[in-house]
């Protein structure tokens, strides 16, 4: 018998960025398993990113509900242009924001609590509720950020007896860029207050991280599993690589990811070995923070660096696929050793090694090295980093760079979605 599965989401087509793609993927794939997954998302939402060719991904016969949000970031736009760009997660450094910023952040952080997308809570609520009512709906998912999605999800578990799993593609507490929210100690109280309310009264919970897992469970005592992002088939051919010896990161690279560890490993390269400056190439395809710009730039490393910009999905694959190398980068804080960006699993598809440097004990290390992938380096490494460019362009002269992966199936979409069925059919 076809199970009935309620997907609340703010990201979907044609939202671009790392936000749509695991929804989009087991809805893509639920079906296979009698289960009819019914996609309620925004009809007007604001999106930082759009990309439009994920349109082609969503399955023909899916079921998508639509109905309008009222977002502020619209009114952000009457501040500045460059406001547009805390939407995006880029957030300047303290000393470097404009007034109409700091502004945006303060507002954004006390008076939209969880999140932007608030308003949105109350007439999804009351249109979700009578719809579930009226197609025998037995599983609701709200998918966050933004958290306030699982504020939907925590309404309709109060007014019906529904089955209810709150998905966590990131921390929501502990998250790095909510210390760049200028938050009162009213609004850090409120954030903890509707998080612990979330984390009790889902029927289950899950998330992307073991880390994450971790910190949860210092909070509520409901079951919590980790469905990390995955990699899907792509259709996308590279027959050759790049001639250059690229080193490519897809993805933004906001202004606190900043890994000056690898400038000045690439710098003293260039400075030392001419034959290494003739090859060196550093692609940014994606958003970039000033302040990276502004550190590259002092480590003499502008003049290599082809910033390319954000790229639709099917672009940065074939970046993925014919570059030599692919950079990994994560912001050296604690808070970050939980996240692993969707974009990891793409890399270890991609048959190209990664170098990836975060802080000391992040999740990524594991799963780089589980895999065999490539290899990690926290930000105390530069010696060992600096061999490793050192061994990896070497291998690139000689027609030897590859990557030898190994256990990467259970990261398929298809494996990831089984493992989302058996909790649904468990619940």
């Amino acid at each position: 018998m076809t199970k009935r599965v309620l997907i609340v989401t703010y990201y979907w087509p044609p939202a671009g960025g790392p936000g749509v793609q695991r929804w989009l993927k087991f809805v893509k794939y639920l079906p296979e398993h009698d289960i009819e997954p019914i996609v309620y998302c925004p009809s007007n939402a604001n999106y930082p990113i759009i990309d439009k060719t994920l349109k082609d991904e969503i399955p023909e016969n899916a079921i998508i509900l639509k109905q309008p949000i009222k977002e502020p970031y619209k009114l952000a736009n009457l501040f500045s242009k460059q406001t547009k760009t805390i939407s995006k997660g880029i957030i300047k450094e303290k000393n470097k924001q404009s007034i109409p910023e700091r502004l945006l952040l303060f507002i954004r952080g006390n008076f939209f609590i969880p999140d932007a997308r608030k308003q949105w809570v109350k007439p999804s609520t009351n249109f979700l509720t009578t719809y579930i009512q009226d197609f025998n709906i037995d599983t609701v998912i709200t998918t966050g950020p933004p958290h306030s999605l699982h504020l939907i999800g925590l309404k309709i578990k109060q007014k019906l007896d529904v089955n209810w799993i709150a998905d966590f593609r990131d921390p929501w507490t502990s998250i790095g860029y909510h210390k760049q929210l200028k938050l009162t100690n009213y609004a850090k109280k409120q954030h903890k207050q509707l998080e612990r309310k979330v984390l009790n009264q889902a029927d289950h919970i899950v998330v992307t991280s073991p880390s994450t897992k971790t910190e949860f469970e210092t909070i509520t005592d409901k079951p919590i599993s980790v469905i990390t992002n995955g990699y899907d088939k792509e259709k996308v051919i590279v027959n050759d690589l790049d001639e250059k010896f690229t080193i490519s990161h897809i993805g933004s690279l906001l202004s606190k990811r900043n890994p000056e560890i690898l400038w000045q490993a690439l710098s003293e390269f260039v400075n030392e070995d001419e034959n290494f400056a003739k090859h060196f190439q550093l692609n940014l395809v994606g958003e970039v923070g000033e302040h990276v710009l502004n550190s590259l730039n002092s480590y003499g490393l502008s003049s290599f660096v082809n910033k390319v910009g954000y790229v639709s999905h099917s672009e940065a694959v074939k970046f993925q696929k014919k570059s030599q190398i692919l950079l990994l980068i994560e912001i050296n804080s604690e808070d970050t050793k939980a996240i692993i960006p969707g974009k990891l699993f793409e890399y270890m598809v991609s048959n190209r090694p990664i170098l990836a440097v975060g802080p000391k004990g992040a999740d990524i290390e594991t799963i780089i090295k589980q895999t065999n992938t490539g290899q990690f380096f926290d930000y105390s490494e530069f010696s060992a980093l600096k061999t490793a460019i050192k061994q990896l362009f070497e291998d690139y002269q000689n027609n030897s760079l590859k990557v030898n992966a190994i256990g990467l199936q259970r990261f398929s979409r298809q494996a990831l979605t089984k493992q989302l069925v058996d909790l649904i059919n468990n619940l």
